[in-house]
């Protein structure tokens, strides 16, 4: 079963940059990873090599005025536990 967390809350650019880089603190460190989602703290266990991809969506709908959008992930197999 998938189990997903998520947040969206509007923030300043030096906010979203400060988030982003303490995402990229915790993935960097060893062990395990502390990611706080909204007011959830979530704890997750990347391995050394991570799949990672990078999106990026211009849009300019008939409505609403243009959008863009960058989506990262990062993604990893968890190993089974013995």
């Amino acid at each position: 079963m998938a189990e997903t967390t998520d947040h969206d809350e509007q923030v300043s650019r030096e906010e979203a940059a400060d988030l982003v880089q303490e995402l990229a603190q915790e993935i960097r460190s060893e062990g395990a990873a502390d990611v706080r989602v909204g007011n959830k703290l979530l704890t997750l266990s990347p391995p050394p090599e991570l799949e990672y991809g990078i999106e990026v969506e211009e849009r300019s709908p008939m409505l609403g005025g243009p959008r863009e959008k960058i989506t990262v992930t990062l993604e990893w197999k968890l190993e089974k536990e013995p």
